[in-house]
């Protein structure tokens, strides 16, 4: 008798072998993630204000930056902390610096911005869903994907961005309530998938969404003004402190590998916390 044989779709074949270029979903996962969101609305208006780059400048500084460091993400193999969360941080000055041209530069009203990036998210979602047939991080082995990943990753910053903007000036919260309104809403994702058993993929995306007009307001918070209802904090030595945070975050992640997406099991769902 001959054993029976099944044909498998060789980029099916390529994913499934190849090493996850993304972290596994932890809580340090979302601690990084919302520093490097503050550390991207602080590092975007120090450069454009207080070293006088300008918008204009700051931009071309950053996209620079940021082609620069995505033909080494792309290069690499499998996710390496470092490289990975230095991009986080470049696509979320990038993104930050979109709806900031958007607004300032090109006078585009935020609730027409926030419709324009919500509705380029869903077309990006829809593209990446019909290309691949997933939308889970844990899928993210080949460059097709990875390239859809971070294009979703660039627009959910622009988006939360425009949003939060949005938000703001609309219903005045000023830093602190806005700071818990959009830790609520979190929260809220978080009980949803954990108790209602929600969508895992979903629910990763919304909160991926909501954690930068968090981390925004909470910039804001620590480096405005009194008069404004911040803190009145430096802003450079809030950026200084947020990244070493994150360096030492990033290096314990290196050593540890506690982030690094069980190969052998290779889920196809995305959790919101581990």
């Amino acid at each position: 008798m001959h054993a029976a044989t099944t044909t498998t779709e060789p980029g099916l074949v390529t994913a499934r072998m190849a090493m996850s270029k993304v972290p596994e979903v932890t809580v340090y996962f979302w601690i990084i993630k919302i520093l490097a969101t503050t550390v991207g609305e602080t590092a975007a208006d120090y450069l454009n204000m207080d070293l006088g780059f300008g918008l204009r400048g700051t931009t071309a500084v950053t996209v620079a930056l940021l082609g620069a460091t995505f033909v080494a993400q792309f290069r690499v193999r499998r996710y390496i902390p470092a490289l990975y969360w230095w991009t986080v941080l470049l696509v979320s000055v990038t993104g930050t610096l979109i709806t900031d041209n958007l607004t300032d530069a090109l006078g585009v009203p935020l609730p027409v911005s926030t419709a324009c990036f919500a509705a380029a998210l869903v077309v990006v979602f829809l593209a990446w869903r019909l290309t691949e047939g997933t939308l889970s991080i844990h899928s993210v082995r080949t460059r097709r994907r990875e390239a859809f990943y971070w294009l979703a990753v660039l627009v959910t910053f622009a988006l939360g961005t425009a949003a939060g903007d949005l938000i703001a000036e609309k219903l005045a919260l000023g830093y602190w309530l806005s700071l818990v309104l959009f830790a609520a809403v979190i929260a809220l994702i978080t009980a949803l998938h954990l108790g209602l058993r929600a969508g895992a993929v979903a629910a990763f995306w919304a909160a991926y969404i909501i954690t930068r007009p968090l981390g925004a307001s909470l910039g804001d918070l620590l480096t405005q003004p009194g008069d404004a209802g911040g803190f009145g904090l430096d802003g450079t030595v809030v950026n200084l402190v947020f990244l070493g945070v994150i360096v030492l975050l990033v290096g314990y992640l290196s050593w540890s590998r506690v982030d690094q997406i069980d190969e052998a099991a290779a889920p196809e769902a995305a959790s919101v916390t581990r």
